[in-house]
């Protein structure tokens, strides 16, 4: 059997007595069963006479050809069978039915889950094996307790298939016994079809027809069915039809997503890695010969050896090391792992020195090595391998082209077939295709009209100035071209101080005089002087233009002398103000490409503000006077003349023009290039950032080794308070089983000195939380959540478990001695709970889990191990902030460099590949192994199902024909993917290898055997009688049974490399190290230990939601105060931290105290003078002057790199400018400020959060203003603000009144308690569980009662409370307005969702009792 007949084409859409069954443990071909009955012989022989046909079909000769009355006969037999099973399914109830029926009665009984009819497309696997212990007695009533005790992926047990189920019905048939009334019954709804299913669940018209609009009546794919029919039977004795494929089915969005299109598949039987084919594919029918390859190499190598800063006496070995890499990767078609872990020596350069020591015990010499290529050197050879792959292709593409154009007009250009050659990069060869298609632009116009499609000639259509240009090459008007004196190819080589010198000749006439001539002059077009004169310039500046050389000059000229410079433009004078992120290069002047080098982001930040059209990128070179002086010495002649004074005048004016595309031309690829390589650079530190968090072992235990697992009880408040709110728990077993959850509220410690009676005891939940530690001893307590208040908690259990002495388990300590330490309490990084909590494939995994207990889960699984974690979000990894910068990049560009990351690590741990068959979260790093990926790792998976779900050793995986197994993976594939997928080791089993357990390839077996062999001193007799004895792997056996590994460490591996090396040219030094490594302890963990204790920065940024630069010292923002004490004022700040200002910061000269001037639940306005980022704790000040001084953030700019001057001018210009009205422009003192119409209110608030603000000036007055905050996307309403108390016209108002209900004293108490407000209830009302998305006139299913919320966009600040009263009633809405810190419903205040919701239906209730009274 092939790969290819591994994998289905075509779409199987019979019932499920059409398919072949298979033993659940064996794998092997089961006999179909009909009601309990083993089908008969006709039946084996309608699939015999199908295969016939198909064979027929697929250009196979039948060698046993049947005349047409048996097949005749053949044929009304299937009809007849087929008839009878369609009259028998038109009465019978869908499987899938019966489970909606059990949706609408909780009360009836759940069906038994069958295979899926399209059992071959949906299963890849075999993951819904049962892999735990067998059950006890004291198992029998833990039901619900394995319900929670499933990883991620895993199915819940009630819906797992009974393989059992088919033995148990022919113990019925065996024993006589029918079966019971309750099946019978079922049997008969299967029966009933839509009507039975309205007769039994009780559905009324209205509901039978919400459920055909839902799911269907069952015919959606009756064409399919009718389209395998008449593949099957035929039409009227005529010719077969088509198969049915999977496109005649499924969209093509479908087949692409699921990876199964004809392209896919291809994939899946080509034996290359699955990695190489996806990236060489656009590439796939290029052919590189030995010399391009050898050019390759060294291309690829100097690219990287001036990055990598080599020594010179190192750059031949790195030469030698990159051609190496790259005949492993094209020749050898071996993976980056493979590479990096089996072909180490060839990526270090070891020279031996001599010692000059008397002693002579001293060695002869050392050893003197150097790593010239690591992990990321050899992804960036990928990456270039791909580049010069692209370069290569175009080069080829230009040669054909050349080529074509000799056949055709036996042509010869020096110029190209000098410049080709020479061109080494991207940009090179794009200026040899534009200079070839400038030049003889008319001659491939006529190869394409000649040849039509041209196959291969590079070709354009050609624009109305090609055209302008080939006319005055055909025209009299050239030959002035041509007195210039010099071509525009001599006049590079002068510039490029490459070569001989061209002199410049002058004609004898000045060139207005031979413009007149009449051997130049060519009407109609070139009728006069002037006209001429122009052409001929225009050409020869475009000639000049055109040149590979002229352009190789600038661009060498341009990269290290190019001056950046960033100019706002008149849209974001205005936008970008001092707190926007573009703030940092408004301004900026000065920039080379090295400063862009050091900080990749703001370049792309530049790009990207230059895209919305706030600045304007200025590029310039330093020094441009100079060198256009020195290319006008290089052009101009060196006559004294009228005539050569006229010449040259008309030369310099030609490089003018010239010069000018020039700059526009090197300006574009300087901009392209220097964001190719910050987007390289960001993607780098991506990658280097996933790598650091995937390089971490799990969490290890007292006393254990590294890598054991840890047993988990993790813990969060969510976004609640420390106290208030309900704490989430969750308990997590080293199998990753959740086996128990729940809730805790207070878990305080008793203070005996507390003044309350309540605090002098123990929280009610105490006890239960210290009964849990105690009963489940977990290895590590793991916490997070999504505030500051999580940290109280962190600190809470630190107490508890030290005063309650709760400890890890026992473990041997250095001495031997049993001993037990205090539980660690460790917080979490959260990143990938955050997102598996709200995600389709945690609903699955634990359905019964609230959200927060699902975060526990991850939370706990992440201290399990990092990598599984990483490696199962995906795409949705992208979602991760791994660089400030990322938004920047392309998703496809940052999945690519985070994939190489995941791909490392997942083979330096390697993949247990019989546990990838039945664990989901260990098959998800199959694809990241060397040599796999997506669809290989699929169809590994399908085969080792096949074959019997377990792999016995590593041979196994590419089929073993006398055996019966299936190749998983061709030879090539498994070369690659080998070594990283191990076996577990069984002593007892006599064709276990405990190399398959190891890191060793099995292309060094030999080398491991010899190795044992040496260290247990054995000479050829005794291997030879061990391995007639035990076979090939016996020496191994042998030394781990003696309990012996730790012999090998006395062996000599210099003396085993320099051999291998001799006799096989092979070099082997550090594989022989991983060799004995390995033999000691196979698999090692290798990772780095858990990184217990967070970065400081990390921890700030995930409780806070503030980064070190997004809130700092010297910063004023709005503080809610929480207490007032004589001698001080606490509060908290937006984000969450703790707040103090001391007695000295309140005022200049307190002589009243505070409790007079402040009180609890108001907001005031505070500047940052520290923060304790460590302790979430802030030190504000309140004193006036100090909060006047306006915060300006340090830009470590130098005088020459920031226009100070400028930024002056416009603050003063915007302060002094009128409106369009010409009314006095406004201005106040408040970050929220900015001087907007409501038009552009609404344009700034479109990317920021609900609830952000802008306070701006109102068209009723100078007494009034408006304040427009965001609703929700697309909504923003604008506040009117009515200011009494007014000092002068200019001035904010002391009071501050909205709709002359609330009242404020300042700008900050508005926003906080009036806007803040209001967003906080809009948060409340669009997260509750009865609000819609969707507009008002779907909100309500007008076939059900039933009440909902939804946004009204019409009048922002209210919501539509949409219902029905019934079933036949009219469909009404109600209007709920937003108003700070309620609800109005009716004109009545609600605090919360849940009184809002009785209120209504209170109100409701009384008015249609109103109405029967």
């Amino acid at each position: 059997m092939s790969m290819r007949d591994l994998i289905d084409n075509a779409a199987e859409l019979g019932s499920d007595s059409d398919d072949e069954e298979f033993g659940e443990e064996t794998g092997e071909q089961r006999p179909r069963k009909t009601n309990g009955h083993i089908d008969d012989s006709s039946e084996e022989d309608e699939d015999d006479d199908e295969e016939a046909e198909r064979a027929v079909r697929d250009g196979f000769i039948v060698e046993d050809e049947e005349d047409e009355e048996e097949r005749e006969q053949r044929r009304r037999e299937r009809k007849k069978r087929k008839r009878e099973r369609q009259e028998e399914a038109e009465a019978g109830l869908d499987e899938e039915d019966l489970d909606l029926i059990g949706e609408a009665n909780p009360e009836f009984a759940k069906r038994v889950q069958v295979e899926p009819k399209l059992k071959r497309l949906k299963r890849g696997h075999k993951e819904d094996r049962d892999d735990r212990q067998p059950r006890g007695p004291g198992d029998l009533f833990d039901s619900d307790e394995e319900d929670e005790a499933r990883g991620y992926g895993e199915e819940p047990a009630r819906f797992r298939e009974d393989e059992f189920a088919d033995f148990i019905e022919e113990d019925f048939e065996e024993e006589g016994r029918g079966p019971t009334e309750d099946d019978a019954e079922v049997s008969r709804m299967v029966r009933g079809g839509l009507n039975m299913i309205k007769d039994s669940a009780g559905l009324d018209e209205d509901a039978l027809q919400d459920f055909k609009e839902a799911f269907g009546d069952g015919d959606e794919y009756d064409w399919a069915l009718a389209m395998q029919e008449q593949e099957e039977e035929g039409e009227d004795g005529g010719p077969l039809s088509k198969a049915i494929e999977l496109r005649d089915v499924f969209e093509p969005s479908q087949l692409v997503e699921k990876m199964l299109t004809e392209e896919d598949n291809q994939i899946r039987i080509t034996d290359v890695p699955e990695r190489y084919q996806v990236s060489r594919d656009p590439y796939k029918d290029l052919t590189m010969t030995e010399e391009q390859f050898k050019e390759e190499a060294l291309w690829i190598a100097n690219s990287m050896s001036s990055r990598n800063g080599l020594a010179s006496y190192l750059l031949e070995p790195f030469q030698k090391s990159v051609a190496k890499v790259l005949e492993f990767m094209i020749t050898d078609e071996l993976e980056v792992p493979f590479i990096f872990q089996h072909r180490k020596d060839y990526l270090i350069h070891a020279a031996k020195v001599a010692v000059d020591g008397t002693d002579p015990d001293d060695p002869e010499y050392t050893v003197d090595a150097h790593k010239l290529l690591d992990q990321s050197d050899l992804w960036t050879i990928f990456d270039l391998d791909l580049k010069f792959r692209a370069f290569l292709e175009k080069r080829n593409s230009l040669e054909r082209t050349y080529a074509k154009l000799q056949d055709a007009s036996d042509l010869k250009d020096p110029v190209f077939e000098e410049a080709l050659p020479a061109a080494t990069t991207m940009e090179e060869l794009q200026d040899v295709q534009d200079y070839l298609h400038f030049e003889h632009s008319a001659r491939i116009s006529d190869l394409t009209l000649t040849n039509g499609n041209t196959n291969g000639v590079a070709h354009r259509r050609p624009g109305a100035s090609k055209m302008i240009f080939d006319k005055i090459r055909r025209s009299n008007v050239y030959r002035l071209v041509r007195a210039y004196g010099i071509s525009a190819d001599g006049f590079a080589t002068n510039a490029l101080k490459g070569g001989r010198r061209e002199y410049t000749e002058d004609p004898p006439e000045r060139p207005d005089q031979m413009a007149e001539s009449v051997d130049i002059l060519d009407p109609p077009e070139y009728s006069s002087g002037p006209q001429c004169l122009r052409a001929a310039k225009a050409m020869f500046a475009e000639e000049i233009a055109m040149s590979p050389k002229m352009r190789k000059f600038m661009r060498s000229t341009y990269y290290p002398n190019s001056v950046f410079e960033c100019f706002r433009t008149e849209k974001g004078l205005r936008k970008i103000d001092e707190q926007h992120p573009y703030y940092e290069f408004k301004y900026l002047r000065n920039q080379q490409l090295l400063d862009f080098a050091q900080r990749p982001g703001i370049w792309l930040r530049m790009l990207r503000a230059e895209e919305e059209g706030l600045v304007e990128i200025r590029v310039h070179l330093q020094n441009h006077d100079s060198i256009k002086k020195q290319l006008y010495s290089d052009l101009e002649s060196d006559n004294f003349s009228d005539v050569a004074d006229a010449w040259n005048k008309e030369r310099r004016e030609a490089l003018d023009v010239a010069l000018a595309k020039l700059d526009r031309i090197m300006i574009k690829n300087l901009k392209e290039t220097l964001k190719a390589e910050c987007e390289n650079e960001i993607a780098r530190n991506c990658r280097k950032n996933l790598t650091s968090k995937l390089d971490q072992a799990p969490y290890k235990p007292k006393g254990m080794v590294v890598g054991t697992v840890p047993r988990v009880l993790a813990l969060t408040n969510g976004a609640g308070t420390y106290g208030r709110d309900l704490i989430h728990w969750a308990w997590v077993e080293e199998d990753g089983r959740v086996l128990e959850s729940g809730k805790l509220q207070d878990i305080n410690i008793a203070d005996p000195e507390a003044r309350s009676e309540k605090a002098k005891q123990d929280g009610a939940d105490l006890k239960k939380l210290v009964e849990l530690i105690n009963r489940r001893r977990p290895d590590v307590v793991g916490v997070s959540g999504f505030s500051t208040e999580t940290r109280k908690l962190y600190k809470q259990l630190q107490k508890i478990i030290e005063a309650k002495n709760l400890r890890s388990g026992e473990y041997e300590d250095e001495d031997g001695n049993e001993t037990t330490d205090l539980l660690d309490v460790v917080v979490i990084n959260d990143e990938v709970a955050r997102l598996y909590q709200t995600s389709e494939r945690a609903a699955v995994d634990h359905p019964t889990l609230t959200t927060l207990t699902r975060y526990c889960v991850a939370l706990a699984k992440y201290l399990q191990d990092p990598l599984k974690e990483y490696a199962s979000l995906g795409r949705d990894i992208v979602s991760i902030t791994f660089d400030p910068n990322q938004a920047y990049l392309s998703p496809e560009r940052v999945v690519k460099a985070l994939e190489t990351a995941i791909v490392d690590i997942v083979n330096l741990c390697g993949v247990n590949i019989n546990d990838a068959v039945g664990d989901s979260s260990v098959a998800n790093l199959l694809p990241y192994i060397c040599g796999l990926g997506p669809r290989k790792a699929q169809q590994m998976l399908k085969v080792i199902n096949l074959n019997g779900g377990s792999v016995m050793s590593r041979a196994e995986l590419v089929g073993d024909i006398e055996a019966g197994k299936h190749a998983a993976v061709g030879p090539r594939v498994w070369n690659n993917c080998a070594s990283f997928l191990w076996i577990e080791f069984d002593p007892a089993e006599q064709e276990s290898e405990y190399l398959d357990n190891t890191r060793v390839h099995p292309e060094d077996y030999d080398l491991g055997r010899k190795m044992a062999a040496d260290a247990l001193e054995l000479d050829e007799e005794d291997i030879q009688a061990e391995t007639q004895e035990n076979g090939v792997g016996a020496t191994v056996r042998k030394l781990i049974k003696d309990d012996a590994q730790e012999k090998v460490n006395d062996l000599i591996l210099e003396e085993y490399a320099e051999q291998l090396e001799k006799k096989f040219n092979q070099k082997k030094r550090a594989i022989l190290e991983t060799i004995r490594a390995e033999l000691q302890i196979p698999y090692e963990e290798l990772r780095h230990n858990f990184e217990v204790r967070l970065p400081e920065e990390e921890v700030f940024s995930m409780f806070t939601g503030e980064t070190y630069d997004s809130i700092c010292a010297d910063m004023t923002v709005p503080m809610s105060i929480k207490r007032v004490n004589d001698d001080s004022i606490e509060g908290k700040l937006d984000c969450g931290i703790d707040a103090v200002v001391n007695s000295m910061e309140i005022m200049e000269q307190l002589s009243v105290s505070a409790k007079q001037l402040y009180h609890a639940h108001q907001t005031v306005q505070a500047k940052i003078l520290h923060i304790d980022h460590r302790n979430l704790h802030a030190d504000m000040t309140m004193i006036d002057f100090k909060l006047q001084r306006p915060f300006k953030r340090d830009n470590n700019r130098l005088a020459s790199e920031w226009d100070a001057k400028q930024e002056e001018k416009d603050k003063e210009d915007m302060q002094e400018k009128n409106d369009v009205s010409g009314r006095t422009q406004r201005v106040i003192k408040h970050p929220n400020f900015h001087p907007f119409n409501s038009a552009q209110a609404e344009e700034y608030l479109g990317s920021r959060a609900r609830g952000d603000v802008v306070i701006r000036p109102s068209s009723k007055g100078l007494d009034h203003l408006a304040v427009t905050w965001k609703v929700a996307d697309g909504v923003y309403q604008h506040i009117d603000v009515l200011e009494l108390d007014k000092e002068n016209e200019y001035s904010i108002g002391k009071t501050l009144k909205i709709s002359g209900r609330w009242s404020y004293t300042d700008l900050d108490e508005l926003i906080v308690n009036h806007v803040k407000a209001m967003a906080k209830k809009v948060d409340e009302m669009t997260g509750h569980e009865k609000f819609q998305t969707t507009p008002r006139s779907e909100t309500a299913n007008p076939k059900r009662s039933v009440y909902a919320f939804c946004i009204n966009p019409k009048y922002p600040g209210y919501f539509f409370l949409c219902f029905k009263a019934g079933q036949h009633a009219k469909l009404q809405n109600w209007p709920v307005k937003i108003v700070p810190g309620a609800f109005e419903l009716q004109k009545i205040p609600y605090q919360d969702m849940k009184s809002l919701c009785n209120g209504f239906k209170t109100i409701f209730s009384n008015m249609q009792r109103q109405k029967r009274v």
